[in-house]
């Protein structure tokens, strides 16, 4: 039998990302880990060279336990990014941080919105990952560029633009 050949570009890709998923939700529509790393690893950036990242996926009690503590505020959010560095890059250090899914609001806002399930996870895993690195879209100005970006890099992973409606109006 032939051996397959391994595309080199593919494996030094895939050795950047070290991803770690631990499931502490009750749904059963959970993304695959295979599908959260091939987000995860389109997400990351040129000058990134290695990143650890932890993708924990919660209940609504825990999200809102975690929103509250962390971000003072009460309620269920869809992801939360907890950098280890805040998204600052240290010399020779890999990207560490925690990316939170939370299961029930990722599914009730893809419900409301008439979107594919694992199309929102998506978004919200590139999202989470460009936290991560330091974006963010505290003004108008760095939400347009988060949002470009994470429209470019849906299109590359086969998605939709999650913000399509909104530019429509």
């Amino acid at each position: 039998m032939k051996k397959a050949k391994r595309n080199p570009l593919l494996a030094r890709l895939a050795a950047r990302l070290q991803l770690t998923l631990d499931v502490r939700s009750t749904a059963t529509t959970l993304p695959p880990a295979k599908e959260l790393g091939r987000w995860a690893r389109a997400a990351l950036q040129a000058g990134v060279k290695a990143a650890e990242v932890s993708v924990l996926i919660v209940d609504a009690d825990e999200g809102r336990a975690l929103n509250r503590d962390y971000r003072g505020k009460d309620y269920a959010t869809n992801v939360l990014s907890f950098a280890l560095n805040e998204g600052e890059t240290v010399a020779g250090m890999p990207l560490f941080g925690d990316l939170v899914l939370c299961a029930p609001v990722v599914e009730k806002e893809a419900a409301e919105q008439g979107i594919d399930l694992l199309a929102h996870y998506a978004h919200l895993t590139v999202h989470g990952l460009l936290h991560l690195q330091g974006f963010d879209h505290e003004d108008e100005a760095e939400a347009d560029a988060m949002e470009a970006l994470e429209t470019l890099i849906l299109a590359k992973l086969g998605y939709p633009d999650p913000y399509l409606e909104e530019k429509s109006v």
